[in-house]
């Protein structure tokens, strides 16, 4: 006989796919929390650098690569127009002040010289033929003086033998009147004759003198005339290093044209460009340092140049103590130029974490160091190997410093 079997229930005959669809709805309710609360990464600590938060000296520099130029470039200009004749200095040797550069070749100077040379011979000539002129009129006038000096003399005489001879009644009284009218007239003819030779005199002297400034004048502009001639060998005006040459033989040059460059080599100084970011703090003055195997030599900034171009200003250095050994023009250095004196400051090591954040935030370790957390961040001033923070953290904090790169957007890590 037939046993009626009786039917079972529904959740017992799909009991399996009931399992199935609990364990499928569970799993998208683990993963709406997972993507509802913060996302989480993996990563290896051998792959980061980790690093503290500390209370330590902290210094505002800039660290920059300065170039070595010479303290001084001079650029030597012609004082003559001519052409190249040939050329003497080599470009790279090193030159003391006057040694020659280069020649140059004038023809219409030289004609010029020979021309004003004539000029100035015909002049001389005159101005001797004035002076033997003066003397031969001041000859006749000392002639004069001797005769007219002679004849009162004479005359005195023989008016004295008048007047015995009046007294003795041998000549007449108008006689006497006659002879003394003479004397009294070669008298005073004697003392015009004086006078005009004490004047004569005066004026010979004003004239000799004029004559002999105006010789002076005609020689000095002679002489700066044969000048022009020297003016065409073209000398070293400093002791350098002479860098280039810019003419070639037979070019022809104008005056106060330039035709070479000499450093000075006494001394040298850093030339280097900075970021706009800092052309309010860098003046004059201010100390710098660089480090070259193992020891800090001090330069100071002699000058700034306010002008930017491409985002950046120049900025020259020189040295206010010893130099390196091997300082040559354009060498290299790093130099750290200090925009203020060492403080104290809550720092943390440089890092690519500002490159990807910004500075706006960090991870942050735990006590246990097991995981990091995505925390907000406030960062001050830095330089080329900390950042001074100014809010968020605190000393003795433990923050994850590099590989930013590969964190994504997670908002914690899961350190192993």
């Amino acid at each position: 006989m037939d046993i009626k079997l009786e039917k079972k229930p529904w959740y017992i005959r799909y009991k399996y796919y009931l399992i199935a669809g609990i364990l499928f709805v569970v799993f998208l309710i683990y993963i709406v929390i997972l993507s509802l609360g913060p996302k989480k990464l993996r990563i290896d600590t051998d792959n980061i650098q980790i690093s503290e938060v500390k209370e330590d000296k902290f210094m505002e520099y800039v660290d920059v690569e300065g170039l070595v130029q010479p303290i001084l470039t001079i650029k030597v200009n012609t004082r003559e127009a001519g052409s190249v004749e040939r050329i003497v200095g080599e470009e790279g040797s090193l030159l003391q002040m006057g040694d020659t550069i280069l020649v140059l070749s004038n023809p219409d100077l030289l004609r010029s010289i020979e021309d004003q040379h004539d000029e100035w011979a015909k002049q001389m000539i005159t101005y001797q033929e004035q002076e033997i002129e003066m003397e031969q009129k001041s000859l006749n006038l000392k002639q004069q003086a001797l005769t007219n000096s002679y004849e009162l003399e004479r005359l005195k005489k023989s008016i004295a033998l008048d007047r015995e001879e009046y007294q003795m009644g041998v000549k007449s009284k108008a006689q006497l009147l006659v002879a003394e009218d003479e004397y009294n007239y070669k008298q005073k003819s004697a003392m015009l004759q004086q006078e005009n030779l004490r004047h004569d005199s005066a004026v010979t002297m004003i004239r000799k003198e004029l004559i002999r400034n105006d010789r002076e004048r005609e020689q000095k502009k002679y002489e700066r005339t044969r000048e022009r001639l020297n003016k065409l060998v073209v000398t070293a005006p400093i002791k350098g290093q002479l860098s280039f040459v810019k003419v070639t033989p037979g070019q022809q040059v104008s005056s106060s044209e330039s035709i070479a460059e000499i450093k000075v080599l006494d001394q040298y100084k850093i030339h280097t460009s900075l970021s706009e970011y800092y052309i309010d703090r860098i003046i004059t003055g201010l100390p710098a340092t660089i480090n070259y195997q193992g020891k800090k030599y001090p330069l100071k900034i002699t000058k700034v140049v306010p002008e930017v171009k491409d985002r950046m200003f120049d900025v020259d250095l020189v040295f206010t103590g010893d130099m390196p050994d091997n300082v040559r023009v354009g060498k290299s250095f790093r130099v750290q130029i200090e925009l203020g004196q060492p403080e104290q400051a809550l720092v943390i090591p440089r890092g690519n974490f500002y490159q990807a954040t910004g500075g706006q935030w960090i991870y942050k370790i735990n006590e246990s160091k097991t995981k990091a957390i995505r925390i907000p961040l406030s960062i001050g001033r830095q330089n080329p190997q900390q950042y001074e923070i100014t809010e968020g953290l605190q000393a003795g904090d433990w923050v994850i410093t590099t590989g930013y790169d590969t964190f994504g957007d997670a908002e914690e890590l899961i350190l192993k």
